[in-house]
């Protein structure tokens, strides 16, 4: 590794390890600052995702939304099907939901997108394409790029939503955390993924800080529209530097499975599966760190900080022991 990159990696991890939320979180009694809460363990399975599920779902209730990256053609990456559906048939009144995509893809449409669901092995049960039958505008409070978002108007039949994350790489976003499921994920495939690309479309690759800006925005909107009803999952696993939108040709993975983060705190749980990520050992987490830092990735937590999203200041809670 150059000294110029190994000195940008030093000096990010420092910037995660050291960084204390000071902005509207809660306060004890004595006025010291609560951390937030991140839920850990290592068991890789339906039965450890419901474990960190359970831990933070005290305020889900009514028709629940599960939002999952269900993947490009026999992708190797996600989230396996068989998993999830284990996960939602233990959440009563729930429905996998999704939206069409921006890129060329299968998934551009819905036709093309329920044929990828077949593909992929999502029979088991309906997965709703939430921007089927057209588009509602969310409002972004405090946003400077995207003062209202479009995300697909199946959206509002829902009244709480878990955002299920496979935690990986991604070829714009840097990493793609529960910030990303949303921010692009549920905007719908037309308006909103544009919205949230504009600066990309424009003429600036990869985008970088302004990029990590609008998708944080967007996932900004679908936070304040459901309260404290949504919750984060970040599963690390299969952390190819590619997202699972590039199926069959992501680059190999050389970062081991690490475990499930959760929490009722976006922030808070993307900034505890990056610091997981930094904490590997050098020949397995390098090639995701230098995604992390050449597309400005961190931005999205600096961001989301800066909008009060959340708490950068947490502990992980061991559910293992």
């Amino acid at each position: 590794m150059n000294k110029k990159l190994a000195t940008l990696i030093a000096a990010a991890f420092i910037s995660l390890s050291g960084l204390v939320y000071a902005g509207d979180t809660t306060y004890s009694e004595d006025c010291k600052p609560q951390k937030a809460k991140v839920y850990f363990t290592r068991d890789l399975s339906p039965k450890g995702i419901l474990k960190v599920y359970n831990a933070i779902n005290s305020e889900i209730s009514g028709k629940v939304a599960i939002k999952c990256h269900t993947g490009e053609p026999h992708g190797p990456n996600i989230i396996p099907p068989m998993w999830v559906k284990e996960v939602q048939e233990a959440i009563p009144n729930s429905t996998i939901v999704e939206t069409n995509v921006l890129y060329e893809s299968p998934r551009q449409t819905t036709e093309g997108h329920r044929e990828t669901l077949k593909t992929n092995g999502w029979t088991f049960s309906k997965v709703d394409i939430m921007d089927e039958d057209g588009t509602v505008y969310l409002p972004v409070k405090g946003a400077k790029h995207i003062p209202q978002i479009s995300v697909g108007s199946h959206m509002l039949n829902y009244d709480s939503m878990l955002v299920l994350t496979h935690f990986k790489g991604h070829v714009v976003g840097g990493f793609g955390g529960s910030l990303k499921n949303i921010g692009i994920g549920c905007a719908d495939g037309k308006i909103g993924k544009e919205q949230v690309h504009h600066h990309i479309a424009t003429g600036e690759w990869p985008g970088k800080e302004p990029f990590m800006e609008r998708m944080v925005e967007s996932a900004k909107g679908t936070i304040d529209h459901f309260g404290k009803k949504i919750v984060f999952i970040n599963v690390l696993r299969n952390m190819s530097v590619d997202c699972d939108c590039a199926g069959v040709s992501a680059a190999p993975v050389k970062a081991r499975n690490i475990g499930i983060y959760g929490s009722t705190d976006i922030l808070a749980v993307d900034k505890a599966s990056v610091v997981a990520v930094y904490r590997l050992p050098e020949i397995e987490s390098h090639d995701l760190k230098e995604r992390f830092l050449s597309r400005k990735a961190l931005r999205q937590l600096s961001y989301a900080k800066e909008l009060k999203m959340g708490s950068d200041n947490y502990e992980v809670i061991d559910l293992d022991k």
